[in-house]
């Protein structure tokens, strides 16, 4: 089989891919998703100075499986020399990429210079790019938006200092800082980036079902597709599924093995804890949901959530029989 993209020399096999969503894209639900056909890894985002500083919380959400590679961790920072500090010492922790974060919208970041406030600076995104790309062995990509706002759409700009300073990957998303995940995604900005470098793009915004990958396709002509909460509770989507087209049953047998999963990982209590936000969002769009989605945020054992999702359904199946 073909790659269907290389990042530098790494090839790539399938074009689809998690995004990185900090407090979902853990080792759990990556594993779930790279069965079902996800392409390649991306860690939750982390900063610079949680690995500066060897913060071990920070160094837990850079593990991984060989089965996932290749993988990619990918990091905040506003500081040029601090970013490549940290980077250096990421390499040594065995990615086959690192990616820097010129998206997160969130205030406390991007108004601090970092994530998509580095999109205000293209200078200073050159130099990063320039420093890490002769620093590193290992392939250096970014993320971005289209800019800070819709008055400073400088995706173009940006596109061409990262290639220009050595990136081997851009993904985008295809909407502003200031629109956040309001409104509509640009595709037809994804496009241009697309026609305008020779590295690999990957495409990322408003892509909510089988329709929307094929559509994003045509649009963009992009390497790879994105995909972010379309994925929470429905990895299906990349085996190019809908959630209509998955059975019960088998939305239930994966509920229990990711959450047999999120236990291994981080133990019972916060394991379930952290499970049930996920499980929130496997029941999405079934028969009656309103009453069981608050009780299973508040379950604290494996056994409550199985048991009372299973009871649940089939309260849904013998009243569908009768």
């Amino acid at each position: 089989m073909n790659p269907d993209f290389f990042i530098r020399n790494i090839p790539v096999y399938g074009d689809l891919i998690l995004s990185p969503m900090a407090g979902f894209s853990d080792i759990p639900f990556r594993l779930i998703c790279r069965e079902f056909g996800m392409a390649m890894s991306y860690t939750e985002v982390i900063s610079m100075d949680g690995v500066l500083w060897k913060n071990k919380k920070t160094f837990k959400l850079l593990d991984f499986r060989s089965i996932e590679r290749p993988v990619t961790f990918q990091i905040l920072g506003n500081d040029e020399d601090k970013i490549v500090d940290a980077c250096r010492i990421l390499e040594q922790l065995g990615p086959d990429t690192i990616d820097v974060n010129m998206g997160c919208s969130v205030s406390d970041i991007a108004g601090k210079g970092a994530g998509a406030g580095l999109l205000k600076d293209p200078g200073k995104i050159g130099r990063i790019f320039h420093k890490l790309t002769r620093t590193l062995r290992v392939p250096v990509t970014g993320k971005i938006r289209l800019g800070w706002d819709g008055k400073s759409r400088n995706y173009l700009e940006v596109a061409r200092i990262l290639e220009d300073n050595g990136a081997s990957l851009i993904a985008v998303h295809g909407r502003t800082r200031s629109q956040f995940f309001y409104g509509k995604a640009d595709w037809d900005a994804i496009a241009e980036i697309k026609q305008t470098v020779s590295i690999p793009v990957i495409g990322n915004g408003d892509v909510r079902c089988v329709a929307d990958i094929q559509r994003i396709k045509r649009n963009t002509g992009c390497d790879g597709i994105m995909i972010g909460r379309a994925a929470i509770g429905h990895p299906w989507i990349f085996q190019c599924k809908d959630r209509d087209q998955v059975a019960l049953i088998d939305k239930i047998e994966l509920i229990r093995r990711h959450l047999s999963l999120m236990v291994e990982h981080y133990g019972q209590e916060t394991g379930v804890i952290l499970f049930r936000k996920h499980a929130t969002k496997y029941i999405t769009g079934m028969p009656d949901v309103t009453t069981l989605r608050p009780r299973l945020v508040t379950c604290n054992s494996f056994e409550e959530i199985i048991d009372l999702i299973a009871s649940h359904f089939d309260r849904i199946q013998n009243h569908v029989a009768a």
